[in-house]
């Protein structure tokens, strides 16, 4: 297993470095000065020569490319101070001479055109919000999801199963933005004096009297929506895997043996048909992470998909790469684990 995860850790490191030179070339080309976003429109030539020295745009394009691929990487190339610790926070590994040093860092994402502040830091900020829309809508999905499987394999060809797959085939068709705006339209603004639901919300408010407080009724519609598409994968996958094992011999001698149908499908049958289940819900996670950015700005939710898409509109080119970067580090750290457990929980699944 240790050589897996190590394997695994090699190739995601080149996926980092494809998606790093992707997002580098692609907002290279695209339109927009970021020196006049800075400066301003009556800046005068000085200021802006300035400027694009400080962000290094003045210099041929491989050099920025090499200078921001150095940034980024845990491990780089970097000036030290009079101590010998790296300015970009980390520590020297191994002095090269003059004032240079192979440091291992924390990657450096650059600052803000906007806020000027640190990119890795306004991520952070905003990712416990995401963390926690994307679990709700996991859990909402995996609940619900295997709950309508089962019921659906328990009574196969009925008028319930098949209007529960009509319902889950209209889930993955339908693009979560557009559930999001229904939703949010339907629950959150004409029935909202009945469902007692806002349109708009975040997961905590702060009250002149009462100070900070945990909101959870403002988490449902964005989990709710968010979690439809996966809902309806969990719900075929549980009926399929489902079928498949009620189908197996053990499950006809548990019931030879006087089991109620309670025991045989609870106990036996839905225990050894998780497996898929367990590791589709775990794959989600990050595919939920990054599909929360329509989500989010439908819905005002603040976390990495509002300060994204935000970013997008204002030309912050250094969090719009640098929120690229992040959710690709998700990736592959969720896939990993994901494999791992896969394998812990069924021993008939080597890793290789």
């Amino acid at each position: 297993m240790f050589s897996f995860v190590l394997r695994r850790l090699g190739q995601g490191v080149l996926i980092l470095a494809g998606v790093a030179l992707t997002v580098f070339f692609l907002f290279a080309v695209l339109p927009g000065d970021p020196v006049a976003l800075l400066a301003g429109q009556r800046s005068d030539v000085a200021t802006r020569a300035a400027i694009a020295a400080d962000l290094g745009l003045d210099k041929p394009l491989p050099t920025q490319l090499v200078g921001y691929l150095n940034d980024v990487s845990p491990l780089g190339l970097h000036p030290r101070d009079s101590a010998g610790v790296a300015k970009y926070g980390g520590t020297a590994l191994l002095p090269l001479g003059g004032k240079n040093a192979l440091v291992l860092k924390t990657p450096y994402l650059r600052r803000s055109f906007q806020s000027n502040k640190d990119v890795l830091s306004i991520l952070l900020d905003h990712f416990t919000g995401t963390l926690w829309l994307a679990l709700a809508a996991m859990l909402i999905a995996a609940v619900f999801g295997i709950l309508f499987g089962v019921i659906a394999a328990v009574r196969p060809h009925s008028w319930l199963d098949r209007a529960l797959i009509t319902t889950s085939v209209l889930g993955i068709s339908v693009p979560s933005f557009v559930a999001g705006i229904l939703i949010a339209m339907t629950f959150g603004f004409y029935w909202s004096h009945w469902t007692g639901l806002n349109l708009t919300g975040q997961l905590y408010e702060t009250d002149p009297f009462t100070g900070r407080h945990l909101v959870l009724r403002n988490l449902l519609l964005p989990a709710f929506a968010l979690g439809i598409r996966p809902l309806a994968v969990i719900t075929q996958l549980t009926r399929s895997s489902m079928l498949d094992v009620l189908s197996q011999d053990y499950i006809r001698t548990a019931r030879a043996k006087g089991l109620s149908s309670y025991q045989t499908i609870v106990g036996h049958a839905l225990k050894n048909a998780l497996n898929p289940v367990i590791t589709a819900v775990s794959g989600w996670l990050a595919s939920l992470m990054a599909g929360a950015f329509f989500i989010e700005y439908i819905f005002n939710w603040k976390g990495l998909g509002t300060v994204t898409l935000r970013a997008v509109e204002n030309l912050d080119f250094p969090v719009v790469m640098g929120a690229t970067i992040f959710i690709a580090f998700l990736f592959v750290v969720i896939n990993i684990v994901v494999d791992v457990l896969y394998a812990v929980l069924d021993p008939r699944v080597r890793l290789s």
